[in-house]
């Protein structure tokens, strides 16, 4: 909805399968394969169209025509003057709008509905996995350690105001300024993105020779893969505490948020290349956050296997099943 102003009915209770949904998981699979065979492995398989690469041909095509489609579908309703708001209309609008100041090649190219198919993926790929990732392997982590859920519980009781439905019973509504001011939860989180960040790793090729504080020596475009999930396992980095959930290392004596440079904490990249959506991406998690455990006791269901998915994006393997139940609000 968010993104590209559809509402595919994912989470009703029939729980459909979603062409488009799978095509997407399908894609972020086949891409991890390319990271751990050999070049020339994969491209074989592409030219063959066999393996790994022809699902993920298969898939991207599905994709494509999804996203084709609602481009196409923004595009009529912004003829019509029809006023509707998600990511894609917005930029579509605001490429009508501005004076764009690059050169008529450039220009015309950020109009082509290939360009705004790359847009709309980068807003699908960057906003709406890595937040639902988070959010299950906080979930998760949370039901599994009682005496966070309760401070996160408390905190929410004192910070959020409780408003009475018009059947009587009563439950936690929330606005965005009152999410920011949730200084355990936004540790608690940034703990969990810490031990299961949603991108676990990334790649980097040089553009010259160099040689890392490590003393080890860079090839001209060698490639470097990062692991950010080791990253955030690492004593040296971390303490000799680097393996517990502990929201505490978080937050100061004077009970604020402590600043941890980017370099350290990757979860949401570094330097310049830090993540725009950073912000958003933690309103939205808290909002989401606040809204389960305040509303709900979250249990893991007896038996279930937590275990990461083969993905590019850190997702479970098996998604995260639960038992809810209702909190007693007084």
């Amino acid at each position: 909805m968010l993104v590209l102003g559809i509402d595919p009915n994912y989470l009703s209770v029939e729980f459909p399968q979603t062409v488009y949904a799978n095509a997407f998981n399908t894609m972020e699979q086949a891409l991890l394969y390319r990271h751990i065979v050999p070049k020339i492995c994969w491209k074989l398989q592409k030219w063959l169209q066999i393996g790994e690469e022809k699902k993920l041909s298969r898939a991207w095509q599905t994709f494509d025509r999804f996203l084709y489609e609602r481009i196409s579908s923004r595009k009529a309703n912004m003829e019509k003057k029809e006023e509707e708001f998600d990511l894609l209309t917005a930029y579509m609008a605001e490429e009508e709008e501005e004076e764009v100041k690059e050169d008529e090649q450039i220009s015309a190219l950020r109009k082509t509905d290939k360009f705004l198919r790359d847009t709309a993926f980068s807003f699908l790929g960057a906003g709406n996995d890595t937040i639902s990732s988070g959010l299950v392997w906080f979930f998760w982590l949370v039901a599994t350690h009682p005496s966070v859920e309760n401070k996160i519980l408390k905190e929410i009781k004192a910070t959020i105001v409780m408003h009475k439905k018009e059947d009587g019973e009563r439950r936690f509504f929330f606005n965005t300024k009152q999410a920011n001011n949730l200084v355990y939860l936004h540790a608690a989180l940034c703990e969990t993105l810490r031990l299961y960040p949603p991108v676990p790793y990334n790649h980097k090729i040089a553009g010259q020779a160099d040689i890392l504080p490590s003393g080890h020596h860079i090839k001209k475009n060698q490639t470097v893969l990062i692991s950010y999930y080791a990253m955030g396992r690492m004593e040296e980095i971390w303490g000799n505490d680097c393996l517990e959930f502990k929201p505490e290392r978080w937050i100061s004596e004077k009970g604020c948020i402590v600043h941890v440079p980017t370099y350290k904490f990757t979860a949401f990249h570094a330097g310049p290349r830090n993540c725009l959506g950073k912000d958003k991406a933690l309103i939205q998690m808290k909002m989401v956050a606040s809204a389960v455990i305040g509303n709900y006791h979250v249990k893991v269901a007896k038996g279930h296997p937590v275990l990461p998915r083969n993905s590019i994006i850190l997702n479970m393997k098996y998604g995260l099943k639960v038992q809810l139940s209702k909190r007693s609000l007084l």
